[in-house]
């Protein structure tokens, strides 16, 4: 027995990258590539119904279990939290229910909750008392990250602290870098356009690797096991690699947000880390939603400079380009699951519409399968309390 024609049936592949059975493999031009006739042939009698039912393995959960494709662990689970001044502090964000605001003793606590429950790491984000032109609370030795860095580290030493490097928190105008106005405008443009919502301004790259790098060093000297740039800022992963290296910290990490896009799925992490931008937004800097072969370029350019491992962000919505960086690179494969993502789970169990803990773990297991080994997850903790 044949299935249809499979010189009918044909397959578009992505320009430059073209796949050829499991693996993927460079090609100069788009190419239409047929299904290999052999792929369809369906002719020999244990590949055919009744012969074969599938139901056969899907009849209990131990049997289900026994032969289950893609395992989710603990282990490979990372939890976000968001640090702010204060104690005793423990502040719920309206849009993540959940999720906390923690002052540094709080922070503790969860950190020793989040380790106890099998979850090996946590990335810390900071609300500092003051913001700047110049992002200061994010390289003082006395930041908020630094001061909980090291307060986690004496008391749950074997937590991993990973540190999300970015200047969004610290800045006083919200954006990921430093900002400085553009060129000038003629009277007749100025006049069109309003200076207060017109985009008379850009992010200077180079100046901002400079503090990305002076804050990289200042979170490794606090505690802070895995350096996490997430600006999207040119050439950042090789400026902290030079500014770790030149400090005497050459066995850092670095964890790459090496394809971070522009998306609408970041709102609630807005709120929980004060980071709205006060004008503009972040599309000159993070990834265009539509752009897969770029964020290859992306990820390869990070390798290039000393990433270790690296990061696609958000998750759900980029599942393709989650497995292509799968197949296409050999480091360590992180995924984050986004704010936005956990609140839409969030709102919709609330109302009544879905089951919260399956939807949950429907959701982490989508993007593991897709080939995420490492997954940044606000569900980080009841996932670890349902897998035992």
């Amino acid at each position: 027995m044949r299935l249809r024609d499979p010189v009918l049936m044909e397959k578009r592949e992505i320009p430059q990258y073209q796949r050829s059975s499991s693996r993927l493999r460079r090609s100069g031009s788009a190419r239409i590539v047929p299904y290999a006739t052999s792929d369809w042939l369906v002719g020999s009698a244990p590949m055919a119904f009744p012969a074969t039912r599938l139901r056969r393995l899907r009849q209990s959960e131990p049997l289900r279990a026994m032969v289950r494709e893609t395992r989710l662990s603990p282990a490979s689970l990372v939890y976000p939290m968001f640090v702010c001044p204060g104690e005793g502090v423990r502040r719920e964000v309206c849009s993540m229910p959940g999720v906390f605001n923690l002052s540094v003793d709080e922070a503790v606590k969860e950190a020793r909750q989040t380790h106890t429950l099998g979850v090996p790491a946590i990335i810390l984000f900071g609300l500092p008392e003051k913001k700047d032109e110049v992002a200061t609370g994010a390289w003082a030795e006395d930041g908020i990250v630094q001061q909980a860095a090291r307060a986690i580290k004496r008391e749950v030493r074997d937590v991993v602290i990973m540190g999300d490097v970015c200047l969004c928190e610290y800045m006083s105008h919200g954006h990921c870098g430093v900002v400085r106005a553009a060129h000038p405008q003629s009277l007749g443009a100025a006049v069109a356009v309003p200076a207060a919502i017109s985009a008379d301004y850009e992010i200077v790259n180079d100046a901002t690797l400079e503090l990305l790098a002076r804050t990289s060093v200042s979170l490794v000297r606090a505690g802070v096991d895995v350096i996490a740039p997430s600006d999207m800022m040119d050439g950042r992963v090789g400026a902290i690699r030079k500014a770790l290296d030149q400090a005497g910290l050459i066995n850092t990490p670095i964890l790459s947000y090496a394809a971070k896009f522009a998306s609408g799925f970041y709102g609630p992490f807005r709120e929980a880390a004060d980071s709205v931008p006060q004008f503009g937004d972040r599309r000159s800097y993070q990834m265009d939603g539509a752009n897969l072969r770029e964020a290859i370029r992306e990820i390869e350019l990070d390798i290039e400079e000393g990433a270790d491992m690296i990061m696609v962000k958000p998750a759900l919505p980029y599942l393709d380009v989650i497995a292509a960086a799968r197949e296409r690179f050999d480091l360590p494969l992180a995924a984050y699951h986004v704010s936005g993502e956990y609140a839409m789970i969030e709102a919709a169990a609330r109302n009544g519409w879905i089951d919260r803990d399956r939807v949950m773990m429907e959701s982490l297991t989508s993007i593991r399968r897709a080939g995420a080994g490492i997954i940044l997850t606000y569900y980080a903790k009841e996932a670890a309390r349902l897998l035992g």
